[in-house]
């Protein structure tokens, strides 16, 4: 005779910064494990606010880790489908983990530092992804769990003056261009921070010790043009820059490919192996894909109407289902729905009429370049 078992859920994580949001007002929600600020005062007001002005974002449940030992680069090249000759210290760069038949384990940020590789990993994937790494890295290789770290996010085109007011370090911050990193000072704590983020705007990340992140955070939201910002605002912002979302847009069941992210594989990497490519897993998929092309595509919806269509919803031309939206909902830039796909190839190119099922109706979309609202990274003047 069997017993039940419980088995207990693992509880919802805290992060640094959890009493701050709810003293804010911050409405939580549980996400990768954690409590998470969802929105303060409306997830439109605050979208709004970052496209104008600059938004403070919490983002401390991604996976910060340190990788370092004796020949790194090509430890980590035989994991990931990266260029690290062409990695210079003070860049990063986008990369993939991919599994054996090219299917995104995740997407994360590559950064050379002295001596050390840097990775920034979704939070949601951080721990599959540092088992996934310790059983292929060699023993030689240490990984380190950067987990006292506090990660915010800076987003906004009055960003870089907010934060230049209180960032010191041996060059100023207007030195950092897009996708480079500095070590800088903010209030006698050392911190690292990167020009880049998830919004579609010129912004920062800043990487700076979980204690110091509550007096950071005071100081940052003290200047005028600061406010912060939860989950809600940071979906509709990634989604009207045309960026993928792990575990919507991305999984193991997509290929880079297929989702338009080539230049994740870096051009050297992705060259036939007598010129020096592959030797990454999937490799021989994702080469091949690269020549041949796939059988469907990622791509933007522009939905007319007023109503949104999620992801989950059915693509159709004419009676035939050709794709399924992966991430969807209402631009509050351009006062419109957008959504993105996968569609089958030959319904894939832009100015195509589709439909979309939503609610037992069809509602007539059509295939428009991303992002839907145009990048504004800082690149230099």
């Amino acid at each position: 005779m069997s017993e039940d078992i419980e088995i207990e859920e693992p509880e919802t994580g805290t992060l640094p910064l959890d009493a701050w949001h709810r003293g804010k007002g911050a409405r939580m929600v549980e996400f990768a494990g954690y409590w998470m600020p969802i929105q303060y005062e409306g997830i439109v007001a605050e979208h709004e606010w970052t496209r104008t002005n600059a938004g403070l974002f919490d983002v401390s449940h991604m996976g910060q880790l340190l990788l370092s030992g004796p020949d790194l680069d090509a430890a980590v090249e035989a994991v990931l489908p990266i260029d690290l000759s062409t990695l210079k210290l003070g860049q990063q760069r986008y990369s993939l983990l991919l599994d054996e038949d090219g299917g995104v384990l995740d997407d994360l940020m590559v950064s050379r530092w002295p001596e050390s590789l840097y990775l920034v990993v979704n939070g949601a994937t951080k721990w599959d992804d540092i088992g996934h790494l310790r059983e292929y890295l060699p023993d030689e290789i240490t990984l380190n769990h950067l987990d006292e770290q506090a990660l915010l996010a800076l987003q906004g085109p009055k960003a870089a003056d907010a934060l230049a007011r209180h960032a010191s370090g041996e060059y100023p911050l207007s030195a950092l261009t897009f996708m480079k990193f500095g070590r800088f000072t903010i209030a006698g704590h050392e911190v690292t921070i990167a020009r880049a983020g998830y919004t579609g705007e010129d912004g920062f990340e800043i990487s700076l010790p979980g204690h110091a992140a509550e007096e950071i955070a005071d100081l940052l939201c003290g200047e005028p043009e600061v406010k912060p910002i939860g989950l809600g605002a940071r979906d509709s912002l990634r989604l009207e820059a045309g960026l993928p979302l792990y575990g919507h847009d991305l999984s193991p069941e997509t290929s880079p490919i297929e989702a338009g992210l080539v230049f994740g594989i870096n051009k050297r990497r992705g060259s036939p192996v007598e010129q020096g490519g592959g030797g990454y897993p999937g490799a021989t998929r994702i080469n091949r894909e690269i020549v041949e092309g796939t059988l469907r595509k990622w791509v933007g919806l522009k939905v007319e109407g007023r109503m949104p269509a999620r992801e989950g919803a059915e693509v159709f031309a004419g009676g035939e289902q050709v794709g399924v939206v992966t991430s969807g909902g209402f631009s509050p830039t351009l006062g419109a729905p957008i959504a993105m796909a996968y569609v089958a190839s030959a319904h894939a190119a832009t100015g195509t009429a589709l439909e979309i099922e939503v609610r037992s109706k069809r509602l007539a979309a059509t295939v428009v370049p991303t992002p839907f609202v145009p990048h504004r990274y800082y690149r230099g003047k």
